[in-house]
């Protein structure tokens, strides 16, 4: 197979082929924003499009593309792994890449971390991770904050705070339920009855950029262990460098039972997660050989992401990915604190490391207070898409809206930004607020685009 003449001789097919054969409301939504570009290229920090435009990736693949995209280190890796024609998924067997790469994860966790398991996923290694909770403290209840997002699998999903993704998919998990993030006596209370197995968390909520309280995770674990409930940390896309420590937790020295990771792990090139845990919980489920296989993934540890995930990790240390994104999420917020003083639709700039979410509001002049109202009445959150929409065709910067309405835009850029990237992103997102701030011709403007967005969709 010729791969790269199929796609020459396929390229602009792209949203036909999607609406006609995949999601054709996904292929409505793009075209209507004037998203539907036709890539070919990735490289960094950036992706190129078939008319040669350059535009600046601070999406990542949802913090996928942490080395930025086609790093040569985990091409080359893949290439010669490949050409070894390796004695990959025996399955009756223990191949030495899955233990090597279980070796790395365990050694960059807290001393309590002991045992892996690999699979395909962050919602696979949710999913393990609920099992694993429920087998190893005899309990079924799974707590997880509000606003929470762990997965779209059905165990996942069920402790997942966003109503847009639950809806007409149940019943869920029973014995599940939320808490409001950052409110101790709310967890102390479910967890006072003795019957909950875990809390599952995300040490810095994707969904919306939320962030506890000072204090509260400490506080939240201190209350687990008193109730015999295990921590399952959701690292997923907070983990690996992402907020400047490997893992997220690390910033209030929690130890959590079970860690789960992937995303970045994969290096952007193959699907890779794992279900990090203490030796009490694993060999709580792997308790004799007639339970060796009691919990398995065919695929999961297949060599290719084995590969992935051992040239991922090298690459972060070689290049110190870790150190370079502290650094880099340090000069990005420290340009972008100054713009909520100085534009009223802006009112916080949160996160950390390079997790960040901007947060718009409600402006306090008048005439500022009248379009913002306008827009809300139209659908809430809709100013979000109103800085999405001219970042992306006026400065050609790929970003999302956070969540389903909410006003807030979340940064994922990839850890390898630099200078360059962080002036391009503040320019145009100063440019975008002035020219909100400015007249009616920025809401002009986004009508606009949607208006002709719409035209090419009804058209195709």
């Amino acid at each position: 197979m010729d791969v790269m003449k199929v796609v020459e001789e396929r390229q602009g097919e792209n949203f036909r082929l999607h609406s006609r054969y995949l999601n054709p409301k996904l292929v409505q939504v793009l075209k209507t924003i004037g998203f539907d570009r036709y890539y070919v290229r990735g490289a960094g920090c950036y992706l190129y499009d078939a008319d040669g435009q350059e535009y600046l990736d601070f999406l990542s693949g949802f913090g996928v593309y942490a080395l930025g995209r086609s790093h040569p280190v985990v091409k080359q890796a893949l290439h010669d792994a490949i050409d070894a024609d390796l004695p990959n998924l025996v399955q009756m067997d223990c191949g030495l890449l899955p233990g090597l790469l279980a070796e790395q994860l365990v050694s960059r966790s807290h001393e309590g971390i002991r045992r892996a398991f690999l699979c395909n996923s962050g919602a696979e290694a949710i999913e393990a991770a609920i099992k694993f909770s429920r087998h190893a403290t005899k309990r079924s209840r799974v707590l997880y904050c509000d606003h929470a997002y762990h997965g779209l699998t059905v165990g996942a999903l069920s402790l997942n705070g966003g109503k847009e993704f639950r809806s007409g998919f149940g019943p869920f998990l029973p014995g599940t339920g939320s808490v409001p993030i950052g409110d101790l006596d709310a967890l102390e209370r479910e967890l006072r009855a003795g019957d909950v197995a875990a809390f599952v968390f995300e040490p810095i909520q994707g969904k919306g950029v939320h962030e506890a309280p000072e204090g509260y995770w400490p506080a939240a674990q201190a209350l687990c262990r008193r109730h015999g409930a295990l921590m399952v940390a959701d690292e997923v896309q907070t983990g690996l460098g992402r907020t400047g420590r490997f893992f997220c937790h690390e910033h209030w020295d929690l130890r959590p039972d079970i860690i789960t990771v992937s995303k970045a792990l994969s290096g952007g090139f193959v699907p890779v997660g794992a279900m990090l845990c203490t030796e009490k919980v694993s060999a709580s489920v792997y308790s004799s050989m007639d339970r060796a296989l009691v919990h398995s993934s065919t695929f999961g540890s297949n060599a290719l992401a084995m590969v992935a995930g051992l040239a991922t990790l090298q690459v972060f240390d070689d290049e110190d990915i870790v150190k370079g994104a502290q650094r880099s999420g340090e000069l990005l917020f420290e340009a972008l604190r100054p713009l909520v003083e100085r534009y009223e639709l802006l009112h916080e700039v949160r996160g950390k490391g390079l997790m960040i979410g901007l947060e718009f509001g409600k402006p306090a002049s008048r005439a500022l207070r009248m379009r913002w109202n306008a827009m809300e009445r139209i659908r809430p959150g809709l100013f979000s898409q109103l800085v999405v929409v001219p970042l992306f065709h006026h400065y050609r910067i790929l970003t999302q809206v956070a969540a389903d309405s909410v006003n807030i835009v979340k940064l994922l850029p990839p850890l390898i930004t630099g200078e360059r990237e962080i002036d391009h992103f503040v320019n145009a997102l100063t440019g975008v607020m002035d020219d909100a701030h400015g007249g009616s011709s920025f809401y002009v403007d986004f009508g606009r685009t949607m208006a002709r967005g719409a035209m090419r969709r009804d058209r195709s």
